[in-house]
């Protein structure tokens, strides 16, 4: 069962939705983003009715600004607490606690931070929202001096980020100070079947241009990527599975491989992949495979197979934040056709009004070996040359 909400949907995963007759919850919001009657609509007090009489049915979002919905409509199920277990980021460092008794966290309130003493505070350290999304409201500090200059930027992003999504998605009510994790940081979407064990769908190397970088920009995948790390990825999911216990439960989780080798995990999101329907559709265009009939039919990649059918070129999702310091209301357009062109081979380009959200869209490319050039000088890349400022 399939249950849509806002920002986005993308054309595959509705093509995905008609073409399989999946069957789709006929919310408000989800009759509003999508107009074809001929989709096999379920009433919500149907789709209620049926997750309730079947709690371990899967069920799986486009997005978290559906947790509303769940809470409202399945609050009696186990959905709500765990969805919680993981969308908490305060409430997933408790999960874990035992499994990494050395990593420190601790909750903060929002009201509080400015009176916070960083006395006994070990550096560099991250803080973030204890529910986010998007790397919104994320920064690293590396020394004292930076506090007061990371506070203030806090505060801007909160004014900045406020009304894009509902408290069920981003909530700056509290925030999470926790230990900044060295090492090279790795996307995965993932689920547990029906016996709880976990299906690994996708792997990719989320890269950043420096060392204070927390954004989104680049993602990439492989078979070379999926082949070094699968191994390790599989038994660090085992053990989160022992600890979660679910079942036919779709999520994206986010890891650090620290210098020892040692899996690390920084956030996992659950009932969904990546978010804006990207990283399910980026393995379709790497491999060929549908992440969200995956989940749903309980099939696993059978990636031997699936790597003989490839042609070893990296695909990689970019996310076209607006990191130009020029301000949005200051923005006339983005020159799109100039973007593409300084890709070998773009994919697929969804235009995002930056007016209603802080970036400008996204692409998802083709890169052969040795051309990995184009991929590193969007990783750094401030986006202005693609800018057209108003005039005045």
């Amino acid at each position: 069962m399939i249950l849509i909400d806002q920002p986005y949907i993308s054309t595959f995963l509705l093509q995905t939705i008609k073409e399989n007759n999946l069957k789709i919850i006929s919310t408000e919001v989800a009759r509003a983003m999508i107009s074809d009657d001929s989709l096999n609509w379920i009433p919500e007090n149907k789709a209620v009715e049926f997750i309730k009489i079947n709690p371990d049915c899967p069920l799986y979002t486009n997005s978290e600004n559906s947790i509303s919905w769940v809470e409202k409509n399945l609050a009696s199920t186990k959905w709500p607490e765990q969805i919680q277990v993981f969308k908490n980021k305060i409430k997933f460092r408790e999960l874990l606690k035992d499994t990494f008794p050395n990593y420190f966290f601790q909750g903060i309130k929002f009201e509080d931070l400015a009176q916070f003493s960083l006395q006994n505070i070990k550096f560099p350290f991250i803080i973030k929202p204890a529910v986010g999304f998007f790397s919104l409201g994320v920064h690293k500090v590396d020394q004292p001096e930076e506090w007061s200059q990371g506070l203030n930027k806090i505060i801007g992003d909160i004014n900045e980020i406020k009304g894009f999504y509902p408290n069920e998605v981003v909530d700056t009510d509290y925030f999470i100070l926790e230990d900044c994790i060295e090492g090279e940081e790795y996307a995965m979407d993932c689920y547990f079947n029906k016996e709880g064990e976990p299906v690994i769908l996708s792997i990719l190397h989320h890269r950043f241009s420096t060392g204070k970088d927390v954004n989104d920009r680049v993602y990439t995948t492989s078979q070379a990527i999926i082949e070094k790390h699968l191994p390790q990825m599989q038994k660090f999911l085992n053990n989160l599975a022992v600890l979660t216990n679910l079942r036919n439960f779709p999520f994206h989780v986010e890891v650090r491989i620290d210098k020892n080798g040692t899996i690390i995990p920084i956030e996992v999101n659950p009932m969904r992949f990546g978010g804006w329907c990207t990283t399910a559709d980026l393995s379709y265009f790497a491999f060929g495979f549908n992440s969200y009939l995956y989940f749903l039919n309980g099939t696993k990649p059978n990636w031997e197979e699936l790597f003989k059918a490839g042609k070893n070129k990296r695909y990689s999702l970019i996310l076209l934040d607006n990191n130009s310091g020029i301000p949005e209301n200051n923005i006339a357009s983005f020159d799109y056709e100039l973007l593409l062109n300084d890709f070998e081979k773009p994919l697929e380009l969804r235009k995002v009004d930056f007016n209603d959200y802080p970036f400008f869209g996204m692409v998802f490319v083709e890169t052969t070996s040795g051309n990995e050039k184009e991929l590193d000088q969007i990783l750094t890349s401030n986006l202005k040359k693609y800018i057209k400022v108003k005039n005045g």
